[in-house]
């Protein structure tokens, strides 16, 4: 009976594992003017003070994306030209 019950509880577990990790962003999507001045922004902070040994490509896709989350939209994952 316990083995049945572990299985059963491991089971149910895998069943509904995927619900839980492919839960939508129901944040909104960025326009693309917001993320080009973002991405000014971020450049004019690399200019001033480095990129702390990132590439200026992964230095400014992190602030970009750490300026839309805290603005509350979801993060890209490329920037536009």
């Amino acid at each position: 009976m316990k083995r049945f019950l572990t299985v059963l509880f491991a089971s149910a577990l895998v069943s509904f594992a995927p619900a839980f990790l492919a839960q939508a962003d129901d944040r909104p999507v960025a326009e693309e003017d917001v993320v080009l001045e973002l991405k000014t922004y971020c450049q004019d902070i690399a200019n001033d003070e480095g990129t702390d040994g990132m590439s200026l490509d992964q230095f400014l896709l992190d602030c970009v994306n750490e300026e839309l989350e805290a603005e509350g939209y979801q993060p890209v994952t490329q920037l536009p030209n």
